[in-house]
């Protein structure tokens, strides 16, 4: 606030005013210079095309259609480079009246890449370790769910996954449908991961695992991260929360009106609403570190 006065000052708006005054200003005009949001615009050509046909399936619509009983939709994607960070100092718990309070330096354990699976309908989840990213860890993921039921003898599986290279493009989607005859990838539009229901896991799972980094070894990581997912799939359910997303509108004359995708249900002028099927804890797990 008082750089702020200074400025104002400064620069002939007045010639002098309180602190108080100008905090009340600011509320006034519920300006806060102080903060900032960054976010990204859509630069897929196709994008709502691509998004609108993913929230078909959150919705249970492929093609216009209604999806059958037999058929699943399953969001996938990797978590890469977990650093597992061992403390120089041992982590001291919360105390009264005190946070706890974990030693900055560390030693560098090593890196795990999570890749993992949620079935959007059934509150399903799957997932585990690799050394690193790549074709053969994403099919192994795929594998994993695919060899069970009721996938194994499903009419079809979605799986909607990024444009990350281990499952961009046509030839990933001949791949896994050669070896999976009724699995079909559907993939996000690029940069435009967030619309993948996987996202919001390893969002709860920074918060919930990761933060603070503070493991004694690699195992010790991989320990958490599946008792983590083995709670989480005891507890989680399957109900409908809105996401709202910003699309991109291209600069237009003032005669041209917008034409959104009939796919893209309930777009207005700027703002999609997604039916997005999120997860709710009944209990909170104890964090790794004893605290």
């Amino acid at each position: 606030m008082a750089d702020i006065r200074q400025e104002a000052m400064a620069q002939g708006i007045v010639a002098q005013i309180s602190g108080t005054t100008l905090w009340r200003w600011l509320s006034a005009d519920a300006l806060r210079p102080w903060q900032h949001r960054s976010w990204i615009f859509p630069r897929d050509p196709d994008f709502a095309l691509k998004a609108g046909r993913i929230l078909d399936l959150y919705a249970r619509i492929w093609q216009g259609k209604p999806m059958q009983t037999s058929e699943f939709v399953i969001c996938a994607d990797e978590k890469t480079s977990i650093q597992a960070r061992r403390r120089k100092q041992p982590t001291l718990p919360a105390a009264a009246g005190r946070p706890m309070r974990v030693e900055h330096e560390y030693f560098r354990q090593g890196a795990w890449t999570y890749l993992a699976a949620w079935d959007v309908h059934r509150a399903k989840l799957f997932g585990h370790c690799e050394k690193k990213s790549g074709i053969a860890p994403t099919d192994r993921l795929i594998a994993e769910v695919m060899r069970r039921e009721p996938y194994k003898s499903a009419q079809r599986v979605f799986w909607i996954v990024d444009n990350c290279s281990a499952h961009r493009g046509h030839k990933a989607v001949e791949r896994i449908r050669s070896r999976w005859p009724n699995a079909l990838l559907v993939h996000t539009p690029v940069h435009a991961s967030w619309i993948n229901q996987i996202e919001i896991y390893f969002s709860i799972v920074q918060r919930k695992v990761l933060t603070p980094n503070d493991f004694s070894s690699l195992g010790h990581l991989e320990e958490c991260l599946m008792d983590f997912q083995t709670h989480y799939q005891q507890t989680a359910n399957s109900i409908p929360i809105p996401m709202d997303f910003h699309t991109e509108r291209p600069l237009r004359s003032p005669r041209q009106t917008p034409t959104p995708s009939s796919r893209c249900r309930g777009v207005r002028k700027y703002v999609t609403v997604i039916p997005v099927y999120c997860t709710k804890l009944s209990m909170i797990l104890p964090a790794h570190n004893g605290s």
